[in-house]
């Protein structure tokens, strides 16, 4: 999250447990983080499950590497991903990683890179295992990056996990980063939310941008300060009534 528009990534994608309709988005969604110099995409291209993939391969210049299945029931596939990334990390060519993937298998993957202060952008659906969005430093979910029309031939299918409860995901926020009056900073209600639930975006929830989140809940209070460019003010409304009703009863004391 701490890195420019030209830091140099390494976009690893498990081709086998990712939608080829997806590529142009993920591609597209890394460049907010770095500049994507490493492409490569991993899978057995012998294999018709992955005809869909081919013509993004030529079209978005990302590099296959052919992984063969010499076990039934063993993936291969993420082991080669997994000893690439380990050497693009000890040649030190690459800032950053984008793992693209569903499999909680890359969980140890995404924390070891991350231990060694690399920031982990994981890519996958909103079904992913928690482990493995929890172990990235944000966790993108591909349903909030595009909604593309299914190629012919591709063998990943879309589930419906179930949406993280927003009230509580952000009355928690805003309580842990309030000051004493009980206003916080939505800044630091980004920050806060993005550090305890890496998966966290307001895409999910409809919006683009967090403010406009804020501000269509009717149980968060917000309030701008002014000038274009000054901070973002929020507070349960809960707080606010009671405050207010605090306010009543000290004039009516006096």
């Amino acid at each position: 999250m701490d890195l420019n528009e030209t830091a140099p990534l390494a976009v690893l994608i498990d081709a086998d447990n990712t939608s080829a309709k997806y590529a142009g988005a993920v591609l597209d969604e890394a460049a907010k983080y770095g500049r994507p110099t490493v492409r490569r995409a991993y899978g057995d291209w012998s294999s018709e499950r992955l005809k869909g993939w081919r013509d993004e391969l030529n079209r978005r210049a990302i590099q296959p590497i052919q992984q063969f299945a010499y076990t039934s029931g063993k993936n291969a596939t993420d082991f080669s991903l997994v000893i690439d990334a380990m050497d693009l990390l000890y040649a030190g060519h690459v800032d950053g990683f984008v793992l693209v993937s569903s499999d909680s298998d890359f969980t140890r993957l995404a924390t070891r890179l991350q231990e060694s202060g690399r920031p982990v952008f994981g890519i996958g659906r909103r079904a992913t295992p928690a482990a493995f969005q929890q172990a990235c430093t944000h966790f993108i979910h591909l349903e909030n990056i595009e909604n593309p029309t299914e190629p012919a031939g591709d063998p990943v299918a879309d589930d419906e996990p179930t949406v993280p409860d927003l009230r509580r995901l952000l009355t928690t926020a805003i309580g842990n980063t309030a000051s004493d009056n009980g206003w916080s900073g939505l800044g630091a209600v980004g920050q806060y939310l993005a550090r305890s639930n890496a998966a966290f975006d307001p895409r999910t929830y409809g919006h683009k941008r967090l403010s406009d989140l804020a501000k269509a809940q009717p149980y968060v209070e917000v309030r701008a300060s002014s000038g274009p460019t000054g901070p973002i003010w929020v507070r349960i409304r809960q707080t606010a009534e009671k405050s207010a009703k605090k306010a009543t009863k000290k004039a009516a004391a006096q």
